[in-house]
């Protein structure tokens, strides 16, 4: 294939904000007088969106419940967006590489769009990504094909031409479901039976690089 874009997933590919979710699930844990979670135990909710974390950090499917600890956690989270996240080894030269070669780039998480956006600037690598999108930019979020169809259709590129790079089964299936090749990033915080059906696998971010590359 010929790469004509790259797409990645954010927390537990790019970067790892483990630490600033727990703290952001404690303090929304906190507020309606529930003990505070381990990061083990915050990392196994991670992948679907804020919604979804905030229902399972509180246990309870009462709409008003869910909605207001959402304001707790989204509040606190953007405060102290990267008090504690950092970019994982060789993340910020794989992308100089990539963008020295002028392959276009993307992201796609299920993070809300505006805390995408403030982590990405907060960590100062917002200006490798020509297209941002979220958890709630688009009527559907991963596993969904539906936001990465309309990322690369924006970014007018193929999905044969297209490369997915996450950490969990959210974006293995959307790629798949896309029909775009997929990497998947064994450091991050989805199990390794979550990525058995990517089409690459990449120890390190170094590997990310050597698939994209071989590809290019």
């Amino acid at each position: 294939m010929t790469v004509g874009a790259v797409l990645f997933d954010l927390d537990g590919t790019l970067v790892d904000s483990l630490d600033d979710l727990t703290d952001a699930v404690n303090y929304t844990r906190s507020q309606f007088g529930m003990a505070a979670l381990a990061t083990t135990e915050v990392r196994r909710m991670i992948g679907k969106g804020s919604r979804n974390l905030v229902q399972q950090a509180l246990q309870t499917d009462c709409e008003a419940e869910i909605k207001q600890g959402l304001q707790f956690f989204e509040a606190f989270n953007t405060a102290h967006i990267a008090d504690k996240s950092k970019l994982y080894p060789g993340i910020r030269e794989v992308l100089d590489q990539l963008d020295e070669l002028a392959i276009p780039l993307a992201i796609v998480s299920n993070k809300n769009e505006s805390l995408s956006r403030l982590i990405l600037e907060a960590l100062d690598i917002k200006r490798y990504f020509r297209s941002i999108s979220g958890g709630d930019t688009y009527p559907e979020r991963k596993p969904s094909p539906l936001p990465l169809m309309r990322v690369i259709q924006d970014m007018g590129v193929t999905p044969d031409e297209t490369l997915m790079v996450g950490d969990s089964i959210n974006d293995i299936l959307a790629g798949r479901q896309a029909g775009i090749a997929t990497i998947g990033c064994t450091w991050g915080y989805g199990g390794p039976d979550e990525l058995l059906q990517a089409d690459h696998m990449a120890a390190s971010s170094r590997d990310v690089a050597d698939i994209v590359l071989a590809s290019f």
